[in-house]
């Protein structure tokens, strides 16, 4: 028989063996082992930091002096901070793989840096395996809820793009552009991260239409940038005409090569009508690139972060930076020095009350709020929480001047710089934003070819003395205010679809013209007063006359005799008291009170009706022949409108009338005749010509106040015409029109 107690022996006897003691072991020591290491570094008298940045470029090393000045001046008591940097101009794989065996080698306890967000994502996961946090200058354009899940221990010292894509979208609501081009370098991954989602959202909401995309590939891959910009900016120029070009991304190569290709094409410079925004991350760099490169970019809007340079830390930080830097030609710090110093100074404080793990440190750091050289440091949900405001500023020759200043809780307004005032400041002239004629490129100009009313716009002889071939009301407008198409077009919104108009110049609507007739009769004595106030009229003087009679005829011998002598009497006295003219005694009392009543009652009456009649008798008493549209649809009655408009199909398709009661009438002149042969029974204008033509004819004709409820968008001008052209004249200006006549709806 078995003894149980061999076979527990022999179940537990494994659990001593040499080999199993020595897995446990192995297994026990090298994540305690790893943490160990780890807490070490954070109490140890040298702390280590590792730094991802281009070395070899000038933001680079702005940031490389910041970060070794921060090193030196914000070390905890007694101990060193050690700066280990990376050269982040690798491709991101191998960025992420140094970071990777940089934090094991040097056990680091944080690692700060890298402008691309590709890179950022990589180094983060290398984060998580080693349980080393993460600051980040970069930070995508949209914030998605799951980042804090998938990168824990990432903290983005930088905020998201949407303040920025706004202050763009207000720049141009501020200068009424109405159309932009956006311009864009890839990144690694051909994306743009986003911002080019976040821009054509907010130019939406102002109603801004992005009509051209220029998507530019990363710089690292074209053997060629210059001759590959050139060859896109022809292309974009000879496609549109709106020279409204917003940068959203690109590296400082790719820039360059832009705005000197811009600039041999005559789409840059301050003489130009292109407008040209670009991005802080570019405006930034200004400050230190070359004076030639500036020059390229003359009259361009930048967006740049704000920061305080008047405290004492700045000055302070200002004076050593410089002297580090003292062989560079601009050695003033920027907002890359100011961000990467704060980025070592939110390390060091957090380390000063971090226990021995890596969760420690991050939670102070995210806990932690000072204000730093770059504004306010405060996290919230992992990245920086203050919104940031921005300084508009122009490049102007080689250097750049202030315009404004743009805060994101001041509505949308660009605060003066002089006045702070909430209103864009305004540019000594703000760029029209679109391509502007030439004698290349004459600017073509559509004209009605024939215009109903010759008051808005006229076909002159060509051969007059001025050399002017169009005039009239419309066209005097053009000259005066304009560069655009011109005519008496009516801006309807099926047609904005295809074209652009601008704002409205006079209102239109849709106004009922017809024959008026007299009101004038021979009754016209009966109209002061309504039907009702006569019939109490005379029932008042009836009863009036019945009570003078019963109260008089018994005592007052002017009202005895007959029946038939006392009715008339009493008849007579009743009408003689209308016009004060009675002359029969009264005796009795009572009936004196009721011809005191009577006869105030008379005068009242009296002035009314003779006011009333002679308002009647001095305005003209005219009435439409037609009172309202269902009247002629119901009688099949015919209706005029002007040939080649849209209110024939607008009377047919809207107001439903019947194609062959619709005649359309070419010349003003033949209304007139149409009316008087009773070939119309109604014409339809708009509301502009039903003016003048009510001017002209007031006596016979008048406008139904009914039809005023259809309006229309008013008369505007229009650009991006696509027309059947009958003729056109050419005419020279110092901007040459060609003037194009053609039959349309206008």
């Amino acid at each position: 028989m078995s003894n149980p107690f061999i076979t527990v022996c022999t179940v537990l006897r494994p659990l001593f063996s040499p080999v199993l003691v020595y897995f446990v072991f192995i297994l026990f020591l090298l994540p305690h082992g790893h943490h160990g290491a780890q807490a070490n570094s954070y109490k140890n008298k040298e702390i280590n930091i590792g730094v991802i940045v281009d070395v070899n470029s000038s933001i680079g090393k702005e940031e490389q002096t910041a970060m070794i000045i921060a090193a030196q001046n914000e070390a905890p008591k007694g101990r060193n901070v050690s700066l280990h940097f990376l050269d982040s101009s690798r491709d991101p794989q191998q960025v992420a793989s140094a970071a990777e065996n940089l934090m094991k080698e040097k056990k680091l306890i944080a690692i700060i840096g890298m402008h691309s967000w590709q890179k950022t994502a990589l180094v983060a996961d290398v984060g998580n395996r080693t349980q080393v946090p993460v600051l980040s200058f970069a930070s995508p354009a949209i914030t998605s809820p799951t980042i804090q899940l998938r990168w824990p221990l990432l903290i983005r010292m930088a905020n998201d793009g949407s303040a920025q894509v706004k202050c763009m979208a207000d720049i141009v609501r501020a200068c009424n552009w109405r159309r932009v081009i956006v311009i864009y370098e890839e990144d690694a991954y051909g994306g743009d991260s986003g911002m080019s989602a976040l821009l054509a959202e907010a130019l939406q909401n102002i109603g801004v239409e992005i009509e051209y995309r220029l998507v530019l590939p990363s710089v690292s891959y074209v053997s060629n940038a210059e001759g590959l910009v050139q060859k896109e900016l022809v292309k974009l120029e000879n496609e549109t005409l709106c020279r409204v070009f917003i940068v959203l991304q690109s590296s400082l190569t790719m820039v360059t090569n832009l705005f000197r290709e811009a600039k041999k094409l005559r789409l840059v410079g301050g003489e130009t009508e292109s407008a040209w925004i670009i991005p802080d991350s570019i405006t930034n760099m200004l400050d230190s690139v070359d004076k030639s490169i500036m020059s390229s970019m003359n009259g361009t809007i930048g967006i740049k972060t704000q920061y305080s340079n008047h405290n004492k830390e700045y000055v302070k930080f200002e004076k050593r930076y410089r002297a580090n830097r003292s062989e560079e030609e601009n050695s003033k710090p920027g907002i890359y020095a100011l961000r990467a110093y704060d980025s070592i100074k939110v390390i060091t404080r957090a380390i000063k009350c971090s226990s021995d793990d890596s969760s420690s440190l991050l939670k102070n750091i995210l806990s932690d709020s000072f204000s730093g050289l770059s504004g306010e440091i405060r996290f919230e949900g992992k990245m920086l929480s203050q919104n940031p405001k921005f300084k508009i500023v122009k490049v102007d020759g080689e250097k750049s001047n202030e315009l404004g200043i743009w805060t994101p809780d001041n509505n949308g307004g660009v605060k003066n710089k002089n006045t702070k005032e909430k209103a864009w400041p305004g540019l000594d002239k703000v760029p029209k934003g679109w391509a502007m004629p030439s004698k290349a490129k004459p600017m073509r100009i559509v004209v009605p070819a024939h215009a109903m009313f010759k008051e808005f716009v006229v076909d002159m002889n060509r051969n007059n003395s001025n050399g002017e071939i169009f005039g009239g009301f419309s066209i005097e407008i053009f000259h005066k205010t304009f560069d655009a198409a011109v005519g008496d077009i009516t801006i309807l919104s099926n047609r904005s679809k295809n074209v652009e108009f601008t704002q409205p110049y006079t209102e239109s609507g849709l106004t009922m013209v017809v024959p008026a007739k007299s009101k004038e009769s021979p009754w016209m004595f009966m109209k002061p007063f309504t039907r009702g106030v006569w019939l109490v009229v005379a029932f008042i003087l009836i009863y009036t006359m019945f009570i003078v009679w019963f109260l008089e005829h018994p005592s007052n011998p002017e009202f005895k005799g007959s029946l038939k002598d006392q009715i008339a009497t009493a008849m007579w006295f009743a009408f003689c008291s209308l016009f004060f003219a009675h002359r029969e005694r009264i005796d009795n009392h009572l009936t004196r009170v009721v011809i005191a009543v009577w006869l105030f009652l008379v005068f009242v009456l009296t002035a009314s009706y003779t006011a009333n009649l002679s308002s009647m008798l001095t305005i003209q008493s005219i009435e439409p022949s037609v009172t309202s549209m269902e009247l002629l649809k119901r009688n099949n009655l015919t209706v005029g409108c002007d040939k080649g408009t849209f209110v024939g199909n607008y009377l047919k398709e809207v107001l439903n009338f019947s194609s062959t009661n619709i005649k359309e009438i070419d010349r003003e002149e033949k209304y007139i005749k149409e009316f008087e042969s009773k070939g119309i029974s109604a014409a339809f204008l708009e509301a502009p010509y039903a003016k003048v033509f009510l001017h002209k004819y007031c006596k016979g004709y008048i406008a139904d106040s009914h039809t005023a409820t259809y309006r229309f968008g008013g008369f505007g001008f229009v650009s991006n015409i696509f027309l059947n052209y009958i003729y056109i004249y050419t005419h020279t200006y110092t901007r040459p029109p060609i003037y194009v006549g053609f039959v349309s709806n206008h």
